[in-house]
């Protein structure tokens, strides 16, 4: 079994965009916000959106099941207040669900969360439980700077965190670590910010002591962890001078996926992190959704990468393809195993 960790709703009816496009220019104007009830996607849309596109390239490149989360780019969390949001999250996240509800066997739900800059994250526990207990989410998406680029939020090591860290350990549910749409020109959305964030979150990590007191939580960390395997020896050497344990200490509760786009960076990343650390994702469709002129295929086809790295052994490569990802979302494992898989 091939379990993508990583994957988004980013060919969404156009209708969610322009229901979104309403709310946004009625943010400061609470009166004129769009009804969600107005908000009219059909089952027959949410087909025609998912078969042409996800669903035929999992199909064509050999993936069976992708932990599916609303378009990051589209939580936009520095736009409007909490309130605004929170009905945003709650419209994504349905819409996702819908989709795992059409095709159980394909996908899987990764949640939003409801954030707003400078608001207590705590606010974030009713969606999150709603998303769990009612939507069947195996996971959740967390920004670790809902200021869009502006970085205006404390590391997540502070413990203004902790309300929705409790929350993932009580119901044994890891979150990807994912920035957003970046508001600032300086930071390339995908180029940038979304690497930036990734290095920043593990830097983060390196510098507290986050999972002494939370032992069990997990997070991933996409894009191949930004540059942090790029820059392995940068990070035990800072460790070693700020008087942290070595990095590797981190990879019981953090992992890294596989969105890494050419044979070079997957063969890096599987030689610098342990495969129990890894899981297999490509992003698709995403960022990149070009063919390589040097390969004729696409970039984000990552499993020809992993399939092709000399660095793992058939059974490290089923532990990247399924098996770390059933330790790391035990809500899917279990899913899976009442369901005879």
């Amino acid at each position: 079994m091939i379990i993508d960790c990583h994957g988004h709703f980013t060919t969404a009816p156009a209708q969610l965009a322009q229901w979104r496009d309403r709310q946004v220019a009625s943010v400061g104007d609470p009166d004129n916000a769009p009804d969600p009830d107005r908000l009219v996607i059909t089952d027959d849309d949410l087909r025609q959106a998912i078969e042409g596109n996800q669903l035929r390239l999992m199909d064509e490149r050999g993936s069976d099941l992708t932990v599916f989360s609303p378009r990051a780019s589209f939580m936009a969390h520095h736009i409007g207040d909490f309130e605004v949001s929170s009905v945003w999250a709650r419209i994504c996240n349905d819409l996702v669900h819908r989709v795992g509800a059409l095709y159980p066997d394909r996908f899987a739900v990764g949640a939003m969360l409801p954030q707003s800059p400078g608001v207590d994250p705590a606010t974030c526990l009713p969606e999150l439980r709603r998303a769990v207990e009612e939507l069947g989410a195996v996971a959740v998406n967390l920004n670790p700077d809902p200021s869009g680029g502006r970085w205006t939020a404390p590391p997540l090591t502070d413990r203004s965190w902790y309300p929705l860290y409790e929350a993932m350990v009580e119901y044994d549910i890891p979150a990807m670590i994912h920035v957003s749409t970046s508001c600032n020109p300086a930071f390339h959305t995908t180029g940038a910010h979304y690497l930036n964030a990734d290095t920043t979150a593990f830097m983060q990590l390196v510098q507290g002591d986050l999972f002494a007191d939370f032992p069990t939580l997990r997070f991933v960390i996409p894009h191949g962890g930004g540059a942090v395997p790029y820059h392995w020896g940068r990070f035990r050497g800072l460790a070693m001078a700020l008087g942290r344990p070595d990095p590797e200490a981190l990879l019981d509760n953090v992992l890294f996926d596989t969105c890494v786009y050419h044979q070079a960076g997957i063969d890096l990343l599987t030689r610098v992190i342990p495969s129990r650390s890894l899981l297999f994702a490509s992003e698709m469709i995403g960022a990149v959704r070009e063919v390589d002129p040097r390969t004729g295929h696409h970039f984000d086809d990552t499993k020809r990468y992993v399939d092709a790295t000399a660095n793992l052994s058939d059974r490290e490569r089923a532990d990247v393809y399924a098996g770390n990802a059933l330790r790391a979302y035990p809500r899917l494992a279990a899913r899976l195993a009442a369901a005879g898989r």
